[in-house]
């Protein structure tokens, strides 16, 4: 597959199949591709949880807001929910803030998901004080994203955006849309 169509095909999935676990060792070689990727002054400073078993799914669950656009939606349902979470948290020991790194790291994840035929969902809306209880997870450690994965079971399509609408929503047979500015409108000459 070529790096454009990994990236076209890296979307936000939050439906799976529950019934497909996924390997501890896949989610480690995940995080191998974050461990190689850009970070600011080279500090390093991110760290990762990862988490495959279904009771530890179960317990990270209910602190993700899943998708505030799908205003009657509150995630997926039981059978459709992720089989594995990468947590990504910052280390205060080692650097004051963490700018983008988590979200380099992110990508390079969520790349690597799609090439060995998952999918996920990057997420910054958290319950970090109920995340943080129940993994208890350290101070020293900043809650950055959670990384939700899975086998997707959903379709999620890209749409002209138009009238400048940014939300996405799904239709009848539960695809997934997405609107996407033009290349036109993001590209300025000044």
């Amino acid at each position: 597959m070529n790096l454009k169509d990994l990236v076209f095909k890296t979307r936000s999935y939050r439906r799976f199949y529950e019934s497909q676990r996924i390997e501890y060792k896949t989610l480690e070689n995940l995080v191998d591709l974050a461990r190689l990727s850009a970070s600011g002054a080279n500090r390093q400073p991110l760290k990762y949880l990862i988490y495959n078993s279904q009771e530890d799914c179960a317990r990270i669950f209910p602190s993700i807001l899943w998708a505030a656009y799908l205003k009657e939606w509150d995630g997926p349902e039981p059978g459709e929910r992720p089989t594995g979470y990468i947590i990504i948290i910052g280390d205060k020991s080692i650097a004051e803030g963490f700018g983008v790194d988590h979200g380099i790291t992110a990508q390079s994840i969520m790349l690597g998901a799609t090439e060995a035929g998952l999918g996920g969902c990057m997420i910054a809306s958290i319950r970090k004080d109920l995340l943080r209880s129940e993994l208890n997870i350290p101070e020293q450690f900043e809650i950055l994203l959670i990384l939700a994965l899975g086998k997707p079971v959903e379709k999620v399509i890209i749409d002209e955006m138009r009238n400048g609408d940014v939300k996405y929503w799904r239709d009848e047979e539960k695809n997934h849309h997405v609107p996407k500015r033009s290349l036109n409108e993001i590209i300025i000459k000044l």
